[in-house]
């Protein structure tokens, strides 16, 4: 049974029983849980090394753009010959594209003669218009002239060169199908231009396929589910300054603002929360509706540029957005009737909570400092990550199709090595990634955890200080609750960091098992089946918020008594389970106020990354992005840990004066010795704990 903590918080009296010895939280501590704390450090050093894996393997182009007949990225500065303006990539030979359309060929659209273009090719109205291979060999023609050309030397090839490229071997390729730019690649519209088809027959050339195939093969590979997820992460690279806006700024500033709002009109926030959360979430979805193309004309499209108006593409991209429109109606719809239910339990319960908020320390400036370190890591991550998903190797498809085409500088045609080239990941690459997601989430834990410690290591100097200015307390204690926890429980937040990551990621491998058995219509079809699945998911998940909780409360053990993680969990435990009553009553007021804060801060970059990247910069050229779903999922997220991080200074000053004055009242027979006045008033005030009792029921 755990003894009493008077003597390592407060005073304490020496070995002669008469002198005071000590202060406020100041005892002899011992680091803890040095093994956790090992382990991380050897975590962190494994992710620089895998990440560097991903800087040294990766090319982030390759998540957007194709590749061409040499193996090169389009768009790719440092290939040979420079491509770094030429970033579409256009299939030259349209009987291959056609070949690879149809039903149980064995011919595969990887394997189609492609080349990297400044824009999409577009057929003559009076002639016959050719796209040729990188000038070289004979060609006398540097890469600039060939684009002023529009890439067209077919009237320097000699007649040998021109019987092979009448034979769709190349190097010169008619250009008989218009395109348009769908993201980076040219689709190919299943409408011939007579103009050229005429001149192409004309001049002897072999017969072109007009078949409808020769537009659903490209636009199959477009939409796969692969390149569909690799444009997800290319768009957050490409949104950058929108994440630094909107993930970064925006909620630093709104979460200071709140902060301050919530300590100067306490008694107001639960209406002004409210009513801005509802206005945010709305917003929020009718932007969902625009973009979904469900209000107005501007759905999103996967063709870049100008085009006909007649041509209508679609990409996968629209359905996962209308979906998360319909998902987030739903919410929207349950949030607003949640929060008019709840805020007038709220406001009946906002005196208590105004008594004990206006009794915190100022700590708003210390978030700066996690806020800090947190952004380096997650510009590194990110970083990292998108390396991480483009880090395979281009090698060189083995096909059996007769592919045969004219070789510029063997001056002959070659039916060797014209397969195509594909980007090969090996079973290791996903390994790394999944590390890597570990890792971000364990280092936010981490990091969050350190904060949260800090925060209540501050406050309980001042509780432990009978509310009242101290010459024992460091004028800045905010800066000596953070050495204590530097120096003596970094592994105890390691601990509790990694327990929070693990149950998280054993639930995200179930959903990704759920998710494959489904695909491979292996999902168990009878009911107690899915009811078992679900019950797992709705286990893992309380388990969760359980730990979650209960880590919450132990490192404000850990920030008082300095003991190791399980044994500040423990002694955390044992006191919610004693004074559970007197913890509810302020700890859900304070959680729900400030829950409904941190999502109103989140919601608005949120409504902000819409209107970035509704700008002219995100639709078009280099930097369009193929959806706003995964940009403003990840402004979302990083806008909620920016809120969190600043609202743990609201959230563990409640929790700490709390469980201190719990800890308070067992040590000395019910009654508070150190608690603050004013606390005392509060807590001890029979009508209004009458009315809040009531207003519950």
């Amino acid at each position: 049974m755990r003894g009493p903590l008077g003597a390592v918080i407060g005073r304490y009296p020496s070995s002669d029983g008469v002198t005071q010895m000590g202060g406020i939280i100041r005892h002899n501590r011992k680091c803890r849980d040095i093994t956790v704390l090992v382990i991380f450090i050897v975590f962190w050093i494994a992710m620089i090394v895998n990440s560097s894996f991903g800087f040294n393997q990766g090319n982030p182009l390759r998540l957007t753009n194709g590749l061409d007949y040499k193996g090169n990225v389009c768009g790719d500065k440092h290939a040979h010959p420079d491509l770094s303006e030429l970033e579409l990539r256009y299939w030259q030979n349209p009987n291959q594209v056609y070949q690879s359309g149809l039903k149980n060929s064995q011919f595969k659209l990887a394997n189609a003669r492609s080349i990297c273009l400044l824009d999409c090719p577009i057929p003559s109205e009076d002639s016959l218009d050719w796209v040729c291979d990188y000038p070289e060999g004979d060609i006398r023609l540097s890469m600039t002239d060939w684009i002023n050309r529009n890439y067209d030397y077919f009237e320097f090839l000699t007649p040998e060169m021109r019987n092979s490229s009448l034979q769709l071997q190349g190097p010169c390729y008619p250009v008989i199908f218009p395109s348009v730019n769908v993201y980076w690649s040219c689709q190919f519209i299943a409408r011939a231009s007579n103009t050229s088809l005429k001149h192409w027959q004309q001049m002897g050339g072999v017969n072109i396929n007009e078949d409808i195939v020769i537009d659903k093969s490209i636009h199959k590979s477009i939409n796969s589910h692969s390149a569909v997820l690799k444009r997800y992460m290319a768009d957050i690279g490409k949104a950058w300054p929108v994440l630094i806006v909107c993930g970064g700024i925006l909620p630093l500033f709104l979460s200071v603002v709140w902060l301050v709002m919530i300590r100067h009109f306490v008694a107001a926030m639960p209406w002004i929360t409210v009513v801005f959360f509802n206005v945010l979430i709305v917003s929020a979805t009718i932007f969902y509706y625009l973009k979904a193309g469900w209000i107005g004309n501007d759905a999103i499209s996967p063709i870049i540029g100008e085009h006909d108006p007649y041509i209508n593409v679609f990409g996968r991209e629209l359905t996962h957005l209308r979906v998360a429109t319909v998902v987030m109606t739903f919410i929207m719809a349950v949030a607003i009737l949640t929060s008019i239910a709840i805020v007038r339990r709220i406001l009946m319960a906002t005196s208590v909570a105004a008594k004990v908020i206006g009794e915190v320390q100022a700590l708003i400036i210390f978030p700066l400092i996690p806020y800090g370190i947190l952004a380096v890591f997650y510009m590194f991550w990110i970083s990292a990550a998108l390396h991480l998903f483009s880090s395979g190797q281009i090698v060189q498809n083995h096909c059996n199709s007769n592919c045969c085409t004219y070789d510029l500088l063997a001056k002959r045609v070659n039916c060797d090595l014209c397969c195509g080239y594909s980007i090969h990941y090996t079973p290791h690459i996903g390994l790394a990634i999944l590390f890597h997601l570990f890792g971000c989430y364990w280092a936010t834990q981490f990091f969050m955890a350190c904060s949260s410690t800090v925060f209540a290591g501050s406050v309980a100097s001042y509780y432990w200080a009978c509310g009242e200015t101290s010459h024992e307390i460091p004028f800045l204690s905010v800066f000596s609750s953070m050495k204590r926890l530097m120096r003596y429980s970094l592994g105890s937040m390691a601990l509790g960091s990694l327990i929070v990551s693990f149950v998280e990621s054993i639930r995200f491998l179930l959903e990704s098992i759920r998710r494959k058995l489904k695909v491979s219509s292996y999902e168990p079809d009878n009911c107690l089946g899915r009811a078992a699945y679900q019950s797992a998911q709705c286990f893992l998940r309380c388990i969760e918020w359980i730990i979650k909780s209960v880590n919450r409360n132990a490192y404000i053990m850990i920030a008082i008594t300095g003991k190791s993680f399980f044994v500040s969990s423990s002694t955390a435990t044992e006191l919610i389970m004693n004074n559970i009553l007197k913890i509810g009553r302020l700890n859900v007021i304070g959680d729900v106020i400030l829950f409904l804060g941190k999502l109103c801060v989140s919601l608005s970059s949120v409504v902000f990354a819409f209107l970035m990247l509704d700008t002219h910069k995100f639709k078009s050229s280099h930097y369009k992005i193929s959806s706003p779903l995964f940009p403003v999922l990840v402004c979302w997220g990083l806008g909620y840990i920016v809120a969190t991080l600043f609202f743990a200074v609201v959230e563990m000053s409640i929790d700490t004066i709390v469980l201190s004055y719990c800890q308070d009242s067992e040590e000395h027979q019910g009654t508070a010795q150190y608690a603050p006045p004013l606390l005392i008033e509060t807590l001890s005030d029979q009508n209004e704990t009458q009315r809040l009792t009531q207003g519950t029921q």
